[in-house]
């Protein structure tokens, strides 16, 4: 027996490394779903990705999206081979024919389904080609399918090494606001609230200016450096753009907010760097928290960026929260 098709924590591992649960509809997935559907003529085609206790669409066409539980699903049986699962008339398998999307809408009567198996062999979902009538499938447009599972596993691989930044090492700004787009959901579903820091190093056209861009380039790197091993696994730090980052601070409060981002503060004063002079930086931070009203991504980032801009107004290296107002806490 292969040993990863038993390594349940492995699988959930590679899963989590991909950081794609839970966020929004993306074009290349899209894609691939309705070629699918057109080339094996099926009325419906998943991206299935089968986590601890559900099965989460990536991609759904023909079909509603979102998700079910696991024991629902013909996809958690999916990934415990490496061969393709094939299912000519689902009320003909008893494994099968009682599930809800088999009794009833969209009444699922054939199925096939292609491992998602990352390269370092863990099956973390399906490519799945779905039919209201039964049927069986030529091994024709089996390699078909397994040809477009390559390209979607491709396709994830691209969005994670898309994701980071060359420099910092923190995710790009695009992966951030996924990241957001993640936690906006799951505040929906559960009620789960997160935080938002956003984060502005002080005067640093300056350091630019002075000691050059190198020099201003080594503060970024260092600055991040030093920040994230502060926080917590669950956490994600992304670089917004020039020397603005944000960090999105899952299952926090504001209070919770608020005592990190000082904290992050005092060690970004605390560092050291050496030029043609040595100096120091400092960083301006706004908190913001997530809360009814302010459960889109744009209005989150933009209270947060609000109460960025009372700490520089304030005078630098503190850091603001926004509730009704800025409310600044003096370094």
């Amino acid at each position: 027996m292969d040993a990863k098709l038993q390594d349940e924590p492995g699988r959930i591992a590679a899963l989590r490394r991909y950081e794609v649960l839970d966020t929004p509809r993306e074009a290349p997935f899209e894609r691939i779903t309705k070629l699918v559907r057109a080339v094996l003529n099926v009325p419906i085609s998943t991206i299935s990705l089968i986590a601890e206790e559900r099965q989460w669409f990536k991609s759904c066409v023909g079909m509603p999206g979102g998700e079910t539980t696991r024991d629902e699903s013909i996809c958690t049986h999916t990934i415990q081979s490496r061969e393709p699962l094939l299912v000519p008339d689902t009320l003909q398998d008893e494994r099968f024919r009682d599930l809800p999307a088999v009794q009833g809408k969209p009444f699922l009567r054939s199925y096939a389904g292609v491992p998602l198996r990352t390269p370092d062999g863990y099956n973390i979902g399906s490519l799945c080609a779905l039919d209201t009538q039964p049927r069986s499938f030529e091994p024709s447009q089996i390699e078909v399918l397994k040809n477009f599972a390559g390209l979607v596993v491709e396709e994830l691989e691209l969005r994670r090494i898309a994701q980071v930044d060359s420099l910092t090492e923190a995710v790009t700004r695009r992966g951030f606001l996924l990241e957001i787009e993640k936690a906006i959901s799951t505040f929906r579903r559960s009620g789960r609230s997160a935080a938002l820091i956003v984060l502005d190093v002080d005067h640093f056209k300056q350091v630019n200016d002075t000691h050059g861009h190198g020099v201003g380039d080594c503060v970024l790197r260092e600055v991040c450096a030093a920040l994230m091993p502060m926080l917590r696994r669950e956490d994600v730090m992304g670089r917004l753009g020039g020397e603005e980052f944000g960090v999105l601070l899952n299952t926090t409060n504001l209070d919770e907010g608020q005592a990190t981002a000082e904290r992050l503060r005092a060690a970004v004063e605390k560092l050291r760097f050496s030029a043609t002079v040595p100096f120091q930086v400092t960083a301006s931070f706004g908190v913001a928290c997530l809360e009814p009203g302010c459960d889109e991504p744009e209005v989150w980032l933009a209270r947060a960026d609000e109460a960025l801009y009372a700490a520089k107004r304030g005078g630098r290296n503190r850091t603001c929260v926004m509730q009704s107002r800025p409310q600044a806490v003096l370094a």
